[in-house]
């Protein structure tokens, strides 16, 4: 019977319990990627309270990413050092690290590209961006990286068919549209192996004509069969407000437990988890492997080791959504971060 604190292995990948720090940005990075001291302290908090594994914020494979400020980058050999810095932090607490390897959009000549206007070398340079981010994050130490699919930035846009209606090799199917994915991991795979490599992807992008759950679970079969170590499901709408702990928790939860009974690779689910018993028992009743959390971590970046200890066994997390209209996503009502 599986239970939160179990110590699991996931493809070669060893984490001390189930609870997974799922990537929220924090957007205080300079503009060319660095980090300081107020990023430390973040991670450090959260490694030292108890999370198995931590997936880093936002982080852009590109130097002309200007989809938003703030994004931490793997872009340049020269911010080594300072990931280095942040993953031997986390590491000293026992505690995984991942990269989350994003890219809000391409940039050509300072100028946003549509993904249906981007050449068949604009996809592929797309696809060494990623590589080669993966590489710097195997020097740096990380333990994985997380190709992000979700959330309707560029990948999700380039894989959805309410986007993408390309018809060459990168368009016209689900295979098609899938291919940069497939790309990405096969690049990584090669020049990167000692790394985990997982994904997080919509169950639905929740728009007419978007990838639904039919769609998504091919994408994840094709992902699985070009060896993903693992996958973790969200939506094209995250954060939803109102949730009540034993009420309406785990919002993804249903298409993470068909994908977990369909595919041979641990499925994370985020989405919603408030409350140790309903945790516990989503791992009883499916063969979902781990489950990812956010805002309750901004509000009690040690609420693992409540759960743990037995000092809490809900969030205090009101899911008013307030801590991301402030700088670094500092919970308004916890007094932390």
């Amino acid at each position: 019977m599986k239970n939160l604190f179990d110590e699991v292995t996931l493809n070669g990948l060893r984490v001390k319990n189930r609870l997974v720090r799922s990537a929220t940005w924090e957007g205080i990075a300079s503009r060319d990627g660095s980090i300081d001291g107020k990023t430390y302290e973040i991670y450090r908090e959260l490694a030292t309270g108890g999370v198995g594994t931590i997936v880093t914020g936002f982080t852009s494979v590109a130097a002309n990413d200007f989809y938003f400020g703030g994004m931490m980058r793997l872009c340049d050999n020269a911010l080594i050092p300072q990931y280095k810095k942040l993953v031997d932090i986390i590491h000293a607490e026992n505690c995984v690290i991942i990269s989350q390897l994003a890219l809000g959009a391409f940039y050509k000549d300072d100028f946003e590209v549509n993904e249906n206007e981007m050449s068949s070398d604009d996809v592929r340079d797309v696809v060494k961006l990623f590589v080669d981010a993966a590489i710097r994050a195997e020097i740096c130490g990380f333990d994985g990286v997380q190709i992000h699919a979700a959330h309707f930035f560029f990948l999700s846009r380039f894989i959805s068919p309410h986007v993408n209606h390309r018809t060459d090799e990168f368009g016209g199917s689900t295979e098609g549209r899938t291919k940069i994915l497939v790309d990405i991991l096969t690049g990584i795979k090669k020049s990167a192996p000692k790394l985990h490599v997982t994904a997080k992807i919509n169950s639905s992008d929740f728009v007419r004509d978007g990838l639904n759950e039919n769609e998504s679970l091919t994408v994840c079969k094709l992902l699985v069969d070009a060896g993903i170590d693992s996958i973790e499901v969200s939506g094209n709408g995250t954060s939803v407000g109102g949730i009540r702990a034993g009420v309406d928790e785990g919002y993804f939860a249903d298409f993470a437990a068909t994908l977990a009974d369909k595919v041979n690779v641990p499925v994370i689910c985020v989405g919603g988890w408030r409350s140790r018993q309903v945790m516990e028992k989503i791992l009883r009743d499916t063969k979902i492997e781990l489950l990812s959390l956010s805002r309750p971590l901004v509000r009690e970046p040690d609420l693992p080791k409540k759960f743990l200890d037995g000092t809490s066994d809900a969030s205090k997390c009101v899911s008013c959504n307030a801590c991301y209209r402030t700088p670094s996503h500092r919970c308004l009502f916890g007094g932390r971060r």
